[in-house]
């Protein structure tokens, strides 16, 4: 039999790119699976980006939320009574190619890949270069990394929680796979109850697929398949407020995974070291937008978490 596939989408004033990658998705169909729905979860958008889409002929589903509730609670939304095989998670900034759909599922199939709960492919940007987007998942010690910013200055070393020293160029299991693409079994995404919907924005899939890992399953990069990424998406336009989503939900990530005095040793680390390493990091660099902007996002952490 065909294997089915849902496609997810979570939108907020993604432009043009929402219906390019919409396209993109009529050209990544071929007779190997069966395309159920797409679904497009639109958080609250002011730009009119999720509207006007039915003439590409999709099996197009769009959720009209009236507040932005959250990367993670909106992809909950678009999953919710899924009958598919597999779910893809899949951001607006992307772009499938020909077999961006096909390869991962047919790898998914096999019979050997039973275990396997998570994949993911290479991602690539408008001059193919392509991108480091596998990670594992942060130990006590990576939140100092990150805080004082060894893991940029040292991405060979390991030391931060993303692969940068991973040329992901070969397929290989990994502890996650970015969620830009992001392809679920749809059991395993019920078994596991979706995404936690405390993480607003940042690290709601990497708690995913932690928790995937804590089933005994494995999270896959397939080097083999490729789609394109923008990078960042329309989160780019709010610099401090992206920081603070991205700190708190390294905090929720701590607190959850790391309890005790590793989540509190998380917290100074986040807290106390990283906003003077960012601050001087900034002042260095002649970058009084950085400045402010970090400035402004450790405002935001200590208020309502969404927005």
């Amino acid at each position: 039999m065909q294997p089915t596939l849902d496609v997810v989408i979570v939108n907020w004033n993604a432009g043009e790119l929402l219906r390019a990658c919409l396209a993109s998705i009529g050209g990544a169909l071929d007779g190997s699976f069966r395309l159920g729905r797409v679904v497009v979860v639109d958080n609250a958008s002011t730009d009119g980006s999720a509207e006007g889409h039915e003439d590409l002929g999709l099996p197009l589903t769009v959720i009209g939320n009236a507040q932005n509730r959250g990367f993670g609670a909106a992809c909950n939304q678009g999953a919710a009574g899924s009958t598919a095989d597999y779910v893809l998670f899949l951001n607006p900034d992307t772009r499938l190619f020909g077999d961006s759909l096909a390869r991962p599922l047919e790898f998914m199939e096999r019979e050997e890949n039973a275990g396997v709960g998570v994949s993911g492919i290479q991602l690539v940007d408008e001059s193919g270069a392509v991108a480091k987007s596998c990670a594992r998942f942060p130990r006590p010690a990576t939140f100092l990394w990150i805080a004082t910013g060894l893991d940029r200055l040292l991405p060979r070393a390991g030391l931060g929680y993303r692969m940068t020293e991973f040329d992901h160029r070969e397929s290989r299991r990994v502890d996650h796979v970015m969620g830009a693409f992001y392809l679920v079994r749809r059991s395993v995404f019920e078994r596991l109850g979706g995404f936690d919907e405390d993480f607003f924005m940042y690290f709601e899939d990497v708690d995913f697929s932690k928790r995937v890992a804590k089933l005994g399953l494995e999270s896959r990069f397939l080097a083999g398949a490729r789609a394109f990424h923008a990078g960042g998406g329309t989160s780019r336009r709010v610099k401090a407020r992206r920081l603070a989503y991205f700190l708190r939900s390294k905090l929720l990530y701590a607190r959850k995974h790391h309890p005790g005095w590793r989540a509190r040793a998380a917290a100074a680390a986040t807290l106390v070291v990283e906003p003077v390493f960012r601050c001087a990091g900034a002042l260095l660099s002649l970058s009084p937008r950085d400045f402010a902007s970090t400035l402004g996002a450790y405002r935001l952490l200590i208020g309502p978490a969404d927005g």
